[in-house]
């Protein structure tokens, strides 16, 4: 039999990993409750017509990524790829239209069948947020602002750029796609292949091109500023306004776009130079017709969404896990009373690592293995004498103590 292996793409969390994860989200809910927003979390997987909607039938996700089956029922499920998709269904579904302004943050696995690479997975994580029912600028100042909150809380923000653009409004869009049509289909011979396709299909997402030939054509594109309307291009100035006067500081990228007819003026993302060429590490924007596209009412939305592992990779080692007490029992009666008090003190705010077999010499390499603060010696001796031995691992130093006073003597360690 093959040894067992996880599948490619994917990884255990384990030990740090574990532990940096749990911190980052942890350290993310804490910010996003002060901007009072509650939890919300939705199923890992949703019917396929869900991301077709909301992706788009040309885009990358679906026609390459996404992880799509039958079950046996005979629906076609698609493991989510993003969560935006599914806070907005759930937003339709769950009738939470009354619910308004519904600002909700989620975390949890998401799955995408791509090249696994350094800071990126076939299952990754992510932490998000959104913000739906509020059109006006400040709903993105408020999102911009907490996601740089929550990396500052992190102690990566400074290793970050904001950058930010406008999609502007429908009427926008529609002229700069007209120009962005006429000006790539007179270089179409020199656009790659997936260019020559979004130019038929979708020609915004070319600026979104990768490819270095591209690239050299999209530079000398028309500029987006020059097609917006008065309305579009006064959204952005409060947009940015709005950021200045919270502090958050960002620069211009004519170049962030979103493809698809929903998403609208502000787009931004948070990029580094400490992952190499996979850069983004939270990236959002607003979406007004996402949810009347997948048959709801028109309602404003605006979100984000950060890569948990990208994140790991910038904070490096989790908090340290506060150091524990270590409980060793000698003999039946020790390990019975050693048993007692590990519930004790673990109700007294103690952390308690009980040794359950192997005497004082296995139970004290446990101890400095874990790097304890203390170990708690029980024996029949120290039961005679109503003690315990109590052994200060950083000084060396021992004491005996009443064992209706250790609580309270170990307390500094809690």
């Amino acid at each position: 039999m093959a040894k067992l292996q996880p599948v490619r793409g994917t990884h255990d969390l384990i030990g740090d990993d574990a532990r940096a994860h749990l911190a980052i989200a942890g350290t993310a809910r804490e910010v996003a409750e002060r901007y009072g927003f509650g939890p919300m979390a939705t199923p890992i997987f949703e019917f396929t017509e869900v991301f077709k909607r909301t992706l788009g039938d040309t885009s990358d996700i679906v026609t390459k990524e996404m992880y799509t089956f039958e079950d046996k029922g005979g629906d076609s499920l698609t493991l989510r790829p993003e969560g935006t998709a599914g806070v907005a269904r759930a937003f339709i579904s769950g009738g939470l239209q009354n619910e308004l302004p519904l600002k909700c943050f989620y975390h949890g696995p998401m799955f995408r069948h791509e090249r696994p690479q350094k800071g990126r997975q076939r299952q990754f994580h992510q932490f998000g947020v959104e913000l739906i029912g509020v059109a006006e600028p400040s709903a993105d100042v408020e999102v911009i602002a907490m996601a740089a909150d929550i990396l500052d809380a992190l102690g990566v923000l400074s290793e970050t750029t904001l950058e930010l653009n406008t999609l502007g409004d429908a009427p926008s869009k529609e002229r700069y796609r007209a120009a962005l049509v006429e000006y790539f289909s007179d270089l179409s011979d020199k656009l790659s292949d997936d260019s020559r396709d979004r130019l038929v299909r979708n020609p915004l997402r070319i600026l979104d091109s990768k490819d270095a030939g591209d690239r050299a054509l999209i530079a000398d594109a028309p500029d987006f500023d020059d097609y917006m309307t008065e309305e579009a291009a006064a959204f952005f100035a409060a947009v940015q306004d709005g950021l200045d006067t919270v502090g958050v500081a960002y620069t211009r990228n004519p170049h962030i776009v979103r493809g698809l007819d929903y998403y609208s003026h502000t787009a931004f993302e948070f990029t580094t130079e400490a992952l190499g060429a996979q850069g983004t590490v939270l990236a959002g924007g607003r979406y007004d017709g996402l949810i009347e596209t997948m048959g709801g009412p028109k309602t404003a939305g605006v979100g984000w969404a950060a890569g948990i592992e990208r994140l790991a990779m910038m904070t490096g080692e989790p908090p340290a896990l506060p150091r524990a007490i270590t409980l060793i029992g000698l003999g039946d009666a020790g390990e019975r009373e050693a048993l007692r008090l590990s519930s004790e003190l673990r109700h007294a705010g103690l952390t308690v690592e009980l040794i359950y077999k192997g005497g004082l010499k296995r139970g004290l390499k446990r101890a400095d293995r874990i790097h304890a603060a203390a170990a708690v010696l029980i024996g029949d001796d120290e039961l005679a004498r109503g003690a315990a031995t109590v052994r200060d691992l950083d000084s060396g130093e021992q004491v005996d103590v009443a064992i209706t006073d250790l609580k309270d003597h170990l307390a500094a360690h809690r």
